[in-house]
């Protein structure tokens, strides 16, 4: 997800690491999950509502239910809006249920980095 200003900045850093992210299925809400479509990332895509009409709140949920691997969030900063509660509580969430969370480039790159060096680490031991 991102707020619209950080869109741009979601979508080439994705489109950027697309090999990463093979094997893996993306969730993402409203006008994010229609910019990675129309960027055509070759990676599958579960399209939730808008985050102003309760995709932030579907999102929340699924990190509650363990449905959830990683969020990414490129947050704009500046923005206080009224639904800003909704992010909040999604935020919350995360931390909540011990779920990685990166809010920007770097902080994505490194979770998936360690992503990666996990499975890699799992794969090992069998």
């Amino acid at each position: 997800m991102a707020h619209n200003q950080k869109k741009a900045d979601l979508v080439a850093f994705l489109k950027e690491r697309e090999e990463w992210l093979w094997g893996r299925t993306l969730i993402a809400t409203g006008r994010s999950a229609q910019a990675v479509e129309k960027a055509e990332i070759d990676v599958p895509l579960h399209h939730l509502s808008p985050g102003k009409s309760g995709g932030y709140n579907e999102i929340t949920e699924l990190i509650k239910g363990g449905k959830v691997d990683m969020v990414l969030f490129f947050q704009d900063r500046e923005i206080q809006e009224q639904h800003h509660i909704d992010i909040r509580n999604l935020l919350d969430a995360c931390n909540a249920s011990n779920i990685p969370l990166a809010t920007n480039p770097a902080s994505a790159e490194l979770l998936i980095i360690g992503l990666i060096r996990k499975e890699y680490a799992e794969k090992q031991v069998i």
